[in-house]
Formats: C-alpha cells, sequence, structure tokens
C-alpha cells in the first residue's frame, strides 16, 4: 500500500536539537565580517562510489598514462579515509557496548559523513540505536544555504537520500510500502506507525521536505502522481513526469531554470557511459552525464545563492563506479570513474573562479578489491593452489602451517583476459588488459601486450580506507588520516552550521 504522507511539523527542530547529541554546537550562521575571511561560501562535495585508491590509479593510468593525472589528483590536499561502520544497537566509538563492522556499506557510510555518527549498514539518518540524526542538508537549509544532490544512480539510493532522508532501512524507497523494506524491529522492538519518517518511503520524504533544492538523477519509476503534486506544489520546476512516468530529457535539463528543480533522466539508475557511447542513437544516450548535470547544478545554486544568499551546499554522486565494480566489469568500472573525474573538473573550474568554494573528492567504501596486477602473471583466483609459503634461504622464516607447492595456473580458470581470448569462458578468473597512452599502436583492450593488468578481489564491498582530495579553503582539515565521521564537522564548520 502506499504510505501515507508523514508529518513535516517540528522535525527540523528536532533535529537541530540532536545535533548536541553528536558532540557538536550549531555555528553563528550569516555572519559576515572578518571572521568569515578566508572562508568557505560554497562547499562541492564529490562522492565516486565503491572508489578506492585503486581505482583512481587505474583511470588514470587507462586515460592518462604513467606520467598523467586525474582532475582530482591535481588538487593541492591529500589524505586518505577509514570507512567502517557499527552494529545495530553499538555504542559510538570511545563508548561502552562500540562494535565495530569493518566493511560499511553505503547507507552507513553517507549517514557518517552527513550526520557524524557512526551507525549500521542500512540505516540513513539514523544513528545505531535508530534515533533521527539531522544532516548537514537540513542544516544548511535551515541556515539559508541553497542545497543540490547530483547522483547517477536513484535519488532515492544510499549516497543521495542519505542528505534528504531518514530510514530504518535503506531499501524502503517508494512508491509502495512494505514492512520487509521499511521496518526494522530489531532496532524498534515493534513495528513503527506508518506515519513515523523513519519508515515513510524515501521518495515520500524528499517529494516533501523541501531539504534539497536542484535533485537531478534517476529513479523516476519510485516517485508518482502524488510525489509530484507535492513536488509542484513545493514550488519545484519538474522536468519530465512522475505521474505519467515520463523522464526528463537532457534538452529539459538545459532549459531548466527556477531556485527548486526536480529532474530525474532515467527509472532507474542512469545508463553507463560505455553503453551511451556504443549505442549512440538509443534514448538512454540522450540522458546527461554527472559532469553535465553537476555544471546545471552549480549554475542554478549559484544564480540563486549570489543573489544576496549564503552560498550553496552541492553533493555529487559517480555511483555507477560501485555497481560496475560490483558486477566486476573492469571496462565500465574505468569509464564511469573516468566520467566522474570530469564531474570533478567541473567542479574545481568553478571554485578556482569563485575563490570561495570549498572542493572535496572521497568515496564512501572501496568495492570489490580492485587491483592492479603485474602484467604477464597471474591471481590467487587463477591457481591450483595459493603460493608456497616456505623460505629456502632461511627456515626461521618459514609460515607456521607449511604449503610447499602452488601457485601454479590452472587452464580451467584462466583461459586468458576476460575481456579477450577468455571472454567467453564463465569460469575464466584472469585479469582484464587494456592499453594505455604507453602502449604503442595497435595494442588493443583484451590483447595479452596490453600494459594495464586488472583484477578484483570479490564482487563485494572492502574495509579499505578510500582516497580524498581537497581544493579551497579548508581543505587542509582533509590533509593526512581522517574518519568518515570527521567529515560532517568539517564541512559543517566550512559552512558554519557547525560549530
Amino acid at each position: 500500500m502506499r504510505m501515507p504522507t508523514y508529518r513535516r511539523g517540528g522535525i527540523v527542530a528536532l533535529l537541530i536539537a540532536l545535533v548536541a547529541g553528536c558532540g557538536y554546537a550549531l555555528g553563528a550562521v550569516g555572519t559576515a565580517g572578518a571572521a568569515d575571511e578566508g572562508r568557505a561560501k560554497n562547499v562541492i562535495y564529490l562522492v565516486g562510489d565503491g572508489m578506492g585508491r585503486t581505482h583512481v590509479t587505474a583511470a588514470r593510468e587507462r586515460y592518462h598514462g604513467a606520467a598523467g593525472k586525474l582532475a582530482m589528483e591535481q588538487l593541492p590536499v591529500v589524505g586518505q579515509v577509514a570507512t567502517y561502520a557499527v552494529e545495530k544497537k553499538s555504542g559510538q566509538p570511545g563508548s561502552s557496548g562500540f562494535k565495530p563492522n569493518y566493511v560499511t556499506d553505503s547507507a552507513s557510510s553517507a549517514t557518517a559523513w552527513s550526520s557524524g555518527v557512526k551507525t549500521y549498514n542500512a540505516a540513513l539518518g539514523v544513528d545505531a540505536q535508530g534515533e533521527i540524526v539531522p544532516t548537514l542538508m537540513e542544516l544548511a537549509k535551515k541556515a539559508g544555504y541553497r542545497t543540490g544532490n547530483v547522483t547517477t544512480a536513484e535519488v532515492t539510493d544510499a549516497t543521495p537520500a542519505g542528505q534528504m532522508a531518514h530510514l530504518l532501512a535503506r531499501g524502503c524507497q517508494g512508491p509502495t510500502y512494505s514492512a520487509s523494506s521499511c521496518q526494522d524491529t530489531a532496532i524498534t522492538g515493534a513495528p513503527l506507525p506508518t506515519d513515523d519518517v523513519r519508515v515513510t518511503p524515501a521518495a515520500d520524504q524528499i517529494a516533501r521536505n523541501t531539504t534539497v533544492d536542484v535533485i537531478l538523477g534517476g529513479g523516476l519509476a519510485r516517485f508518482d502522481a502524488s510525489d509530484e503534486e507535492a513536488l509542484r506544489g513545493n514550488g519545484y520546476t519538474v522536468l519530465g513526469s512522475p505521474a505519467a512516468q515520463k523522464v526528463a530529457t537532457e534538452g529539459d535539463l538545459d532549459g531548466a531554470v527556477g531556485e527548486r528543480v526536480f529532474g530525474l533522466f532515467n527509472k532507474g539508475n542512469l545508463t553507463i557511459e560505455r553503453s551511451k557511447r556504443l549505442h549512440p542513437d538509443s534514448a538512454q544516450a540522450r540522458e546527461p552525464s554527472v559532469a553535465e548535470m553537476t555544471a546545471k547544478a552549480i549554475s542554478l545554486l549559484d544564480r540563486q545563492s549570489s543573489d544576496g544568499g549564503e552560498g550553496f551546499y552541492l553533493q555529487v554522486e559517480g555511483a555507477l563506479i560501485d555497481k560496475r565494480s560490483h558486477a566486476n566489469d573492469a571496462a565500465q568500472t574505468l569509464e564511469e570513474t573516468k566520467a566522474f573525474d570530469e564531474a570533478v573538473q567541473v567542479a574545481v573550474d568553478f571554485a578556482r573562479k569563485d575563490g570561495h568554494t570549498l572542493v572535496l573528492v572521497t568515496a564512501d567504501h572501496e568495492c570489490a578489491g580492485f587491483n592492479i596486477v603485474e602484467k604477464g602473471t597471474f591471481t590467487n583466483a587463477e591457481a591450483a593452489a595459493p603460493p608456497t609459503n616456505v623460505d629456502s634461504g632461511n627456515t626461521a622464516n618459514n609460515s607456521d602451517t607449511l604449503r610447499t607447492g602452488g601457485n601454479v595456473k590452472d587452464p580451467s580458470r584462466s583461459a586468458g583476459p576476460i575481456n579477450g581470448a577468455g571472454a567467453g569462458n564463465a569460469k575464466n578468473f584472469a585479469p582484464a588488459t587494456f592499453r594505455t597512452p604507453d602502449d604503442p599502436d595497435g595494442v588493443e583492450d583484451g590483447d595479452p601486450d596490453a600494459s594495464q593488468w586488472l583484477t578484483y578481489l570479490s564482487g563485494n564491498h572492502t574495509g579499505a580506507d578510500v582516497p580524498i582530495f581537497g581544493f579551497g579553503p579548508g581543505a587542509e582539515k582533509v590533509a593526512g588520516s581522517i574518519d568518515n565521521t570527521d567529515l560532517f564537522g568539517i564541512v559543517g564548520k566550512a559552512l558554519r552550521v557547525v560549530g
């Protein structure tokens, strides 16, 4: 059944009161002067979903060669971010009852940076006890900032929804309610009433709470006629039509104007760039890229904030890096990383011209153990047995349990590059090979002679730290090793909504 509309009244005050419980205080907002000199007026926060350090390195080598750099790698500040989550009902780090979960999902990670608390996997905008916590976009909106949210996923998916919704379970997206997708009695003990925001589908919340002014991405099938009515009633220019399930077009985006714009360009996730490139005459090929959506969002937000407002806070997600890493499709992963980096370039170009914009580029987690292996070698997944662990030069260095044989390739598990000679073998675990600008003419993707050999550890997330790159006022705060919850304070203080 369709979820009833929840009551929004009083929730902003509740969320602000909860900030103190997160260990932060609201900062002074809207006070210009000497104290604001050198501070950011705008923040653009870009998330390469699933993008680990190797994703960045592989995309750089693939498209720019060994001596090149991606746009994100040219930013002056570099650090790394720890991403772990916690178990349900856990205490926060340093408290009693703290129970870490070393591999996060996108929902708990999005909650960490948007609300400053560790939570359990699948939770959005609630802490590990299931209590609502405020998001940076809610605080920024309350303080008078313009807000934007761009994604190549459904806008109800974890990373974008983490700024706009509060859910016990990330699968509660819409348009219909089901206990299995929305309730979590392990947290609440008993089912919550259906007018509780935490079991209200993300689409219902997004269409009604006006947290974000510019919303661009996919996920039209999550919204229906009542959502469109709510959006239009709240002053949004709606591109396409949720009621008619008519997706917005690139032309709609180009012509969009207004203080609030809502545009969804696919019923599900947006189309991968490789498919658009290979099928240029398809309707999906006319979907805007993440860079194009980023440019339009900045244009809409900056035009409004330059009229005397406080500035803007924009989040941009390159979601399909993660989704194609789950699929272990290196070619698509690389192209999505490149497309995301083009959005980074758009943001940095604006920030350099503007002079008052903080740009942060990071990831929510690493996906699939993406790695670069030596040309001509093979992986453990291709081997008949793991490598030997015997040191023939010094027996004291032997492992406690010896493996005296192994490290031999198994022909049944290694039939050549999985995007080349071995492409037809579903059981092939060999690397994919790609030409780079450093390769001689005639070398192609899938050739054994291609210089880049890429492989995956699994089809799931890993607990590896992820990179972060920064530019602009306050960027130095992300240098070194930080936790994903630190980003709440860093961005919140830059926007002066957290003290």
